[in-house]
Order: structure tokens, then sequence, then C-alpha cells
């Protein structure tokens, strides 16, 4: 951790929706003027989309068919280790982007599952932000978790957590259900191995809950709304939350126990503001007074 340069991490499963807790904080950054240099965990795969398809390819013919994207041997999570640390230790480092489709392909010159070329970070930034698979990664080859001064976890409930991963793959990436359930399939163990554990160590937790059935999530025809949701807010050290201020901003919020709050689904971006800016300020406020010293 590093009070000079500190980095935030966001993690979450593949179709937990970190992306839509990117742009809360994106909104936090931009009202309070803070810049920061954003890292996609995509950008960490060992394997461009041609060569990841090839190993698991060779893979299923050895009779390993649970290799995915989430284990660390498809990843390259000593330098996303590395890049925390250095980051926190100078402020600087090399980033690179995973190329996801044709429009962003257009827009960096590169080909569609492939990545662009390594390059220094942006200088006189005030923070790192990451949002992908392994903030809070843990293992014998890397321990990127005790690098990161503030982890957020976004945790839908599994059967949530499959339905949008179905129509976000079907709708937009083209997919058929049989390769999306056989993805789902292949990645269990690595998910209940690498991903999960890492909730145990994030500084606080939004798990989406839904209200609407949701039992049998491969014949859902649409994802549960925000307002057919409830969030489960959990902290990991609650004193020092204004729990008093949060249920009074947040209507219809009330807490389950003395770390968890829950809020209406729709209520979840404000509470994103409501709880990270203050968190974020006194990130900023350590910075500056170490400049200082």
């Amino acid at each position: 951790m590093s009070q000079r340069h500190p980095v935030i991490a966001v993690t979450g499963s593949s179709g937990a929706g970190t992306t839509t807790v990117m742009k809360s904080f994106s909104h936090i950054f931009r009202r309070e003027r803070i810049k920061a240099q954003a890292i996609e965990g995509d950008s960490f795969h060992r394997f461009n989309r041609v060569e990841m398809r090839e190993r698991v390819r060779v893979a299923d013919l050895e009779g390993n068919h649970n290799l995915s994207h989430f284990g660390p041997d498809s990843n390259l999570l000593p330098e996303l280790e590395q890049t925390f640390q250095g980051y926190g230790e100078s402020g600087n480092g090399q980033v690179r982007k995973y190329i996801h489709d044709a429009a962003e392909g257009a827009e960096h010159g590169a080909e569609p599952g492939t990545f662009t070329d390594w390059q220094a970070m942006e200088q006189g930034t005030d923070l790192l932000f990451y949002e992908g698979l392994h903030g809070g990664y843990v293992g014998p080859d890397a321990n990127v978790a005790r690098h990161v001064d503030l982890l957020v976890g976004v945790v839908p409930i599994i059967n949530l957590e499959w339905i949008q991963k179905l129509h976000r793959d079907q709708n937009m990436r083209g997919y058929s259900q049989e390769a999306v359930v056989n993805t789902i399939l292949r990645r269990m163990p690595d998910y209940v191995n690498i991903i999960v554990p890492q909730f145990s160590r994030t500084h606080v937790n939004f798990q989406r809950v839904p209200t609407v059935d949701t039992s049998n999530p491969f014949i859902a025809k649409d994802i549960p709304s925000a307002d057919e949701s409830m969030v489960v807010i959990r902290f990991a050290n609650p004193k020092g939350i204004d729990f008093p201020y949060l249920l009074s901003m947040l209507q219809n919020a009330w807490m389950s126990r003395p770390n968890n709050i829950v809020v209406p689904g729709g209520k979840m971006g404000l509470a994103m503001q409501l709880i990270f800016t203050p968190m974020i300020l006194r990130l900023m406020d350590l910075k500056k007074r170490a400049a200082t010293t």
C-alpha cells in the first residue's frame, strides 16, 4: 500500500457488473478533479484471443477441461503485482489495452482479440484505478491484494451473474447459449478457487440480489432490472462508516447486520457516491500529507 500513490481496485467475475462500478468511480474522479490512471484487468491476460482458443483446444485434448481466463496460468499475475507495487512506489509503470471488438480496434489500430503495445503510464496521476478479475488475488505466484489501498468487490448472486453473462455474450458478442454455458462450466473450478476468495479480502462488497425468480438462469428472457433488485453492501471494517447518514440519504435502506446495509437496486449508484467519495478524499488527503514529509 502507498500513501503517495494510492491504488484502488474493483474486482469481480465476468458478467458481474464491474463496469457499472467503474462508471461510478469515474463520476467521482471527474467531480473531485482527480486524475486517475485506469487499468483493465483484461490487459493482463497472458494470451490473445486466438492463442487462448488454441490453448483451450490443446488442454481439452489432454483431458484438462478447466483452463480459463480466471486461472493464474492464463494471466500475468506476477506482472500485475509488480505494476501495483511499482505504481505505489513511484507513480509510474507500463500499461497496454486488450482490444475487445472492432470499434476498439479501429480506435487503437489493432485487431479485436489482440493487445496494444506496452507503453508508459501517464505522468502526474493522482491514483491507479484497476477494474478486472484479479484485484484481490493472493496465490503462490503473486500477492496482488497487499498493494491495494481500497479494494471493492462486485458480486451478484451466482444465478444473476450467469443471466448477465448469458445476455451479454449472446446479444453483444454473438455467442450461442451452448458456448456460453460451456464457458461457465469450464471456469467453475477457477471461479471457486481463484475468484471467490478475493471477496473475503475486500474493504467493501456490493452484492445485487434480484427480487424475482432466477432459479433457472438459462431460460431467463431478460436481466432483472435495478428496481427488481436489492443490493447488500458489506463493510469489512464498519468503524468510521456513518450508517445513520447513509440510511437518511438512501430511501428505504436498512441494516441487516452491524456491518451490512441493504439498499434498493436503483440506489446502488448513489450509494457508491456517498460511500466512496469520502474514502477517496481521505486517500487524497493522506497523499498530500505524505508529499510534504
